[in-house]
């Protein structure tokens, strides 16, 4: 398939916001773009237009593309209850309502069956997809089961970008050991590194840029400033208050802001690549 999967070192290191951007400038690019993000555990989401249940963030990323949103897109659903309980949808569609340890032993292999159906729905009708992970691909504990990083960039056949976020500390190292709990094969498919959340004077990175690419081998193919105000709805927080400039289109706002600081004809040399 023709595609790009984001993975982070971390949840929450801004992954859904990337993929938004590239959504965007794929499609400024004048391809035929869809997001997807095989299962999102998540209370915030959206309905289609013939009323099915989707994740909020895989619904703004089909916006971002300029694309309808499709169950597809995001085709398991974990509506988080409490007590360990989540309520499951397929494809948009109340599935059952399971404690972890059930979900992970009874629904495995059903879910590798509508991801790999779902990424070839969206492979036959869009000319590149926007693939998201969750967490960290490097939970080794988790690896047997997964459906949501390394196992989806095999299924799809693509490369992979990984994302740190430098705001929180210790962005080196996650990614050193991220990568160093990767198999060889899975390590290979990561392609570039983006550094997120940057403050400051970014030229004050250069060493850390420098060291990350000497000690890994992976290109470093950007550091990202942190964005205030950039008025996209962010995945697991409510109705955001900070908004965009009045007559700013906000996706344009935050991919441009993207594009600027990184490599960009690298990364669309990716789309397509040998893995």
């Amino acid at each position: 398939m023709k595609g790009i999967m984001v993975m982070g070192t971390a949840s929450d290191v801004g992954k859904t916001m990337i993929c938004t951007a590239l959504c965007r400038l794929f499609a400024d690019e004048g391809m035929r773009v869809a997001p997807f993000k095989s299962q999102n555990m998540s209370r915030f989401f959206e309905k289609t237009k013939d009323g099915k249940e989707m994740s909020r963030a895989q619904f703004l990323q089909a916006e971002a593309a300029r694309t309808e949103p499709i169950v597809e897109m995001n085709p398991i659903l974990l509506k988080p209850l409490g007590n360990m309980q989540s309520e499951v949808r397929f494809l948009g569609e109340l599935f059952e309502t399971v404690d972890g340890m059930a979900y992970r032993e009874r629904f495995f292999n059903r879910a590798i069956k509508t991801i790999e159906s779902s990424l070839q729905t969206l492979a036959d009708r869009f000319d590149v997809l926007v693939i998201e992970g969750a967490g960290s691909p490097a939970e080794v504990n988790l690896n047997d089961r997964e459906i949501v990083n390394m196992r989806v960039a095999d299924i799809a056949d693509v490369p992979v970008l990984l994302v740190a976020d430098i705001d929180r500390g210790g962005a080196i190292a996650s990614i050193v050991g991220t990568l160093a709990l990767l198999e060889p094969a899975h390590r290979a498919r990561v392609k570039g590194i983006l550094i997120n959340k940057f403050h400051g004077d970014v030229a004050l990175f250069q060493e850390g840029v420098t060291f990350i690419e000497q000690h890994t081998g992976i290109r470093v193919v950007g550091v990202l400033p942190h964005m205030m105000n950039h008025g996209i709805e962010e995945e697991d927080v409510d109705r955001e208050t900070s908004k965009a400039p009045a007559g700013i289109d906000v996706y344009d706002a935050w991919a441009a802001h993207v594009k600027a600081h990184v490599d960009w004809p690298f990364i669309q040399s990716l789309i397509g690549e040998p893995k």
